[in-house]
């Protein structure tokens, strides 16, 4: 458990408790229910009390949260055992960390996490939940808290005199509160688990009760040791799924980049429920000649293992794409990926890849929920995308489909943590995710906004990943494509327009380089490719030129002899520029080459 985030927790929920914390009436006081029916404590016996014991197991730990844990402590005491009771944890079991045989000089830093207590004492002053226990080291001596905590060991104190009260309140004005209120018994006991000290349980009586005695004493020394495993359990299982929840934020991408003609917020929303830390992730990558690939994927079950396999197929999505492969021929290779795996994962998966020339996205599915496209203009409509079967389950292929979007739209990619409800169909709940969308304004789209109104609510029992990618009207770079002839003169009308183009970007430093590395593509093109088809000429974070042709055979670097006359066109290619690569497309392939812009 994160310590800050703990602190939060317990501090937004110290009025909530203190209300329900139980201002119980004076007729039910002195009872005990369950097994003890409407007897009174001290005339229940020995069967009576361990009747009683036996009830905590099913009314304590009931989940494996920490802070509801203790405050279950708390008012299972109240009013059958005690008129009053605290729990104080220490800070360093709050932040995950083991707990301790504290031997320190004072009190260890403790923080009051549940509280509970009769109308009658509900003017006393104790800890507020969420804030830590703080006394000054003059008061520490005689604090019967720090024996408690220091030796382990439980402190009874039957009937308090007038010098007691310093010695168990927080401050002087709640101890005056409780003299006021006619506190006289007071009972300490420390919460140790597996040998190790976690915290403290403070139990008083006041008017109309008889004082602790030593069968109370032994009945509290039992109810604490049985309360503080299940503090522990809880202890770690947060830190458990806090590990996880970590892993999972380091395996998502730090940032998404900034692309042409793209504009890409991305949200990742843990679930609520202690089991729905999973494998839910998303990836947005740049790819050559200003396209943008958009990836969502869901890898089905919980916890460590789907994580796990998240970020591995994570890895092999962006080498892939790295690849510049088309969406379907990427889902095919993940589907080969995934039986691969020892764990035998299926998951689902999104991949969207965007190209700015024309605003159009070539979209493909491995059993993923459709996404959603607005156009800006107040429609929303679910995107048809032929659904492939989940990787993982050997079926294959895939089938992609084109999409165009208009300026100022918003493509909607998610996962099913979104929408899942237990008492709704999916049907159901995707309408009414169109709908929320539709209601919200693009800046509220763009800001995350579609995370608190889902339909899955805000208590959702699943994670969720939101991406939504707005066509830009204006891009940061800029985009220029022409066609090319295709005889011999390619080559020369191909070095005019990017002289000329370099020229009005005031990049005529590069145009040298430029027109010898667009000579040597066109080349390969007409010799090996058919013929050029497209060039095309991209300014954004760096220069990319890149030619289209229609042959089947991707180029590679070849070893020219010295005699030879060719071969060393990608050589010089490969020296001049940053880097460079070729991908299939659907009529053939496409070759670029990109240079650093000048400083």
């Amino acid at each position: 458990m994160n310590g800050g985030n703990g602190r939060r927790r317990l501090t937004s929920r110290a009025s909530a408790a203190k209300g329900a914390a139980v201002h119980r009436s004076a007729g039910a006081r002195r009872r005990l229910g369950g097994s003890g029916g409407e007897v009174p404590l001290d005339r229940l016996t020995t069967r009576g009390r361990l009747a009683w014991l036996n009830s905590a197991g099913s009314r304590i730990g009931t989940t494996l949260d920490l802070e509801r844990t203790a405050q279950e402590l708390a008012e299972f005491t109240v009013p059958g055992f005690a008129d009053g009771a605290a729990v104080d944890i220490l800070e360093t079991v709050l932040r995950g960390d083991e707990g301790s045989r504290w031997t320190g000089t004072g009190v260890p830093v403790m923080r009051a996490i549940a509280l509970s207590s009769v109308e009658e004492l509900s003017s006393l002053e104790p800890t507020p939940i969420g804030e830590t226990f703080v006394r000054s080291e003059e008061a520490h001596e005689t604090l019967l808290h720090r024996y408690c905590l220091r030796q382990g060991r439980p402190v009874l104190v039957s009937r308090m005199r007038d010098d007691d009260f310093s010695k168990v309140a927080p401050t002087e004005s709640a101890a005056a509160q409780m003299r006021a209120a006619g506190v006289h018994s007071y009972l300490a006991v420390p919460l140790i688990a597996r040998g190790l000290l976690l915290g403290s349980a403070d139990f008083v009586r006041g008017p109309g009760t008889r004082p602790f005695s030593s069968t109370d004493l032994a009945l509290a020394e039992q109810l604490a040791s049985q309360a503080a495993v299940y503090i522990d359990n809880a202890r770690l299982y947060g830190r458990e799924r806090e590990h996880v929840v970590s892993l999972q934020r380091t395996l998502l991408p730090r940032a998404t980049p900034v692309t042409p003609g793209l504009r890409v917020q991305a949200e990742y929303a843990p679930s609520t429920a202690h089991h729905g830390v999973g494998g839910d992730w998303y990836d947005v990558m740049a790819l050559p000649g200003g396209r943008t690939a958009l990836m969502v994927g869901d890898v089905m079950g919980h916890g460590l293992p789907a994580a796990a396999t998240m970020g591995r197929l994570r890895a092999v999505a962006r080498t892939l794409m790295t690849l510049d492969m088309a969406p379907e021929r990427v889902l095919a290779r993940l589907d080969l990926a995934t039986r691969d795996l020892e764990d035998e994962q299926v998951a689902t998966f999104l991949c969207a890849v965007f190209d700015p020339a024309d605003s159009t996205y070539t979209l493909a599915s491995a059993g993923h929920l459709p996404p959603l496209l607005l156009d800006g203009q107040g429609s929303a409509e679910f995107v048809d995308v032929p659904i492939g079967a989940p990787l993982g389950a050997g079926v294959i292929p895939y089938d992609p489909v084109r999409l165009k979007v208009p300026a100022s739209g918003h493509l909607v990619m998610y996962s099913d943590g979104l929408v899942k409800s237990r008492h709704a169909d999916l049907d159901h709940q995707l309408e009414r995710l169109r709908s929320a969308a539709r209601g919200l304004s693009a800046e509220a789209l763009e800001g995350g906004g579609l995370i608190a109104c889902a339909p899955a609510d805000t208590p959702r029992f699943d994670e969720a990943v939101v991406l939504v990618a707005t066509t830009a009207s204006g891009t940061p770079g800029e985009l220029c494509e022409w066609q090319l002839p295709r005889e011999g003169r390619a080559a020369s009308v191909a070095r005019g327009l990017v002289t000329d183009q370099l020229t009005a970007w005031d990049l005529a430093e590069l145009a040298d380089i430029c027109e010898l590395v667009v000579s040597e593509l066109v080349g390969n093109a007409l010799r090996y490719g058919n013929g050029p088809g497209r060039l095309r000429l991209l300014r954004g974070e760096r220069l990319v030129v890149e030619v289209s042709d229609t042959g089947p055979d991707l180029p590679q670097i070849q070893h020219a002899d010295l005699s030879d006359e060719g071969g060393r066109g990608l050589q010089l290619i490969n020296m001049l520029c940053r880097r460079w690569g070729s991908c299939r497309t659907v009529t053939g392939k496409v070759v670029w080459a990109e240079q650093n812009l000048p400083q």
